[in-house]
């Protein structure tokens, strides 16, 4: 009888211990079966909350540590980016293709010396001209550019133009305006124009009666 008694405890406390191994999960905790695992060195039953997990290490990308050749007078990395604008106003021109580089370098030579390394962008303000580069040698370049200009955008009475408030050239001045366009960037390096041997900055007039031009030059840079 008590070794019957004996095992109806063992099995009403091992479901004891199976109950609140449930209960104790329930609510969060973990529960150390050591005491199970090794019944006959220890009598005692372990209960723990579960541990938190570990704090979450963020480790940053970047440093704000000043390069080295920033502290050097002769890098561009220590030099600090400049500006200058001017607003060229170019005499009225006949109707063709003309180069106005020495105008443009004369007109912002002094600024432009000032720049060891950028960008030079020109902007035209007008809607009847153009600006574009190409050839500063030959001549016959520019005239065969207008005489080309002249034969895809056709004018007269036969043209089949709505825009012509200001004279037959004026619709195909809009039309050749867009095609070079109004903008151009070169290159700045050691404080000139870093252009191409043969290239040079073309004012395109397309009225027949033209107004001066009007050339907005900003320089960016080092």
């Amino acid at each position: 009888m008590c070794g019957r008694g004996g095992a109806n405890v063992s099995l009403w406390l091992l479901i004891i211990l199976i109950v609140a191994h449930h209960i104790w999960n329930f609510v969060g905790l973990s529960w150390n079966w050591a005491g199970l695992l090794e019944p006959m060195q220890t009598s005692s039953v372990f209960f723990a909350a579960k541990p938190a997990s570990a704090p979450v290490r963020v480790r940053s990308l970047y440093t704000s540590r000043t390069p080295s050749t920033a502290n050097d007078p002769n890098s561009m990395a220590a030099a600090a980016p400049k500006w200058a604008q001017k607003t060229i106003t170019l005499p009225p021109q006949r109707r063709g293709c003309h180069l106005i580089t020495p105008k443009i370098v004369k007109e912002i030579g002094q600024d432009l010396s000032e720049f060891k390394c950028g960008l030079a962008h020109l902007f035209l303000q007008h809607t009847s001209a153009s600006l574009t580069i190409n050839e500063n040698y030959d001549s016959d370049v520019r005239d065969d550019t207008e005489t080309f200009l002249n034969r895809i955008v056709p004018e007269g009475r036969s043209a089949p133009w709505k825009h012509t408030i200001e004279g037959p050239d004026d619709m195909p001045a809009h039309i050749k305006s867009s095609m070079f366009g109004c903008t151009l960037t070169v290159p700045i390096t050691n404080g000139q124009l870093n252009m191409g041997t043969w290239q040079g900055i073309w004012l395109c007039e397309h009225r027949d009666n033209a107004t001066p031009r009007k050339v907005v030059v900003t320089l960016n840079g080092i």
